[in-house]
């Protein structure tokens, strides 16, 4: 039997996530989840990649909006930032190859970022009425939407996948490396790159695309430093057309609440 372990949920896209018992499933994905981006100073849209610092900044959920805060820099406070936001000047942001609409969020939200990550950078909301449409070649429907994710939904990883990985490596990793969505027990390893259409509760998944894993999964989450692993060993074993893959990317059919304990039935 395959059942939900984690959910986890990333409100601004590349800082930390939040782990929760139970989440709410929208048109785009988990209420919240990457609906904040940070943008730098030439409107580029920014990650771990290249600014693996972000690590260090915490989000929470509130019951009316995100408080964050840098682990590192107790002076700076918390930062508080409302769901409900006036809606102030509309821009484009690149992600990728798609061209999305965004809202800035505010100076003092652009102040508190660029001195927390020392870098200049703006914070820019999706609104709801901002359509992106998922790659028409894995679309089931050409309507789904996403996030300002990468590029689905949902990304999913078997704990037994994670513990085949473990079983390769000198030191162990824990599944924060690969910032999952949807964590689940049961099966064997990669039994996700086979789940093709599988129900949580009256939700309909869909296995669309396995995840290429970039530099973001060799950054620790707690220091920022920056290794081989596990790429290196994801390599040896995982690697197809010459890229390293490591997760499944997922659209769905519906909305509604998954709790971590529900369990996963294949269609």
């Amino acid at each position: 039997m395959l059942t939900i372990s984690e959910l986890n949920i990333y409100p601004i896209k590349s800082l930390r996530g939040i782990s929760v018992k139970s989440a709410k499933v929208t048109d785009r994905g988990f209420e919240h989840d990457r609906r904040w981006m940070l943008i730098d100073y030439r409107g580029n849209f920014m990650t771990q990649r290249e600014y693996p610092q972000m690590a260090f900044i915490n989000v929470e959920i509130e019951t009316d909006g995100l408080n964050v805060y840098h682990r590192n820099k107790k002076d700076s406070g918390k930062y508080f930032i409302p769901f409900n936001i006036s809606k102030t000047k509309a821009i484009t942001v690149p992600i990728w190859e798609d061209n999305c609409t965004a809202f800035l969020v505010g100076a003092d939200s652009d102040k508190w970022f660029s001195e927390a990550l020392e870098v200049e950078c703006k914070l820019v909301y999706q609104p709801d009425e901002a359509h992106r449409i998922v790659d028409e070649k894995y679309s089931k429907n050409n309507k789904e939407l996403v996030s300002f994710a990468d590029g689905y939904p949902f990304l999913m990883i078997g704990q037994a996948s994670l513990d085949d990985l473990n079983s390769r490596l000198e030191d162990p990793l824990p599944m924060n490396r690969f910032r999952t969505n949807i964590v689940f027990t049961g099966g064997e390893p990669y039994q996700e790159d086979k789940m093709k259409r599988f129900k949580i509760r009256n939700i309909i998944f869909y296995g669309v695309k396995p995840c290429a894993r970039c530099v973001i999964t060799t950054t620790n989450q707690e220091t920022a430093e920056r290794l081989a692993e596990p790429l290196k060993t994801l390599a040896t074993y995982r690697k197809v057309e010459n890229k390293v893959l490591f997760g499944m990317n997922l659209l769905h059919e519906g909305e509604g609440e998954v709790k971590v304990g529900d369990a996963i039935e294949i269609i």
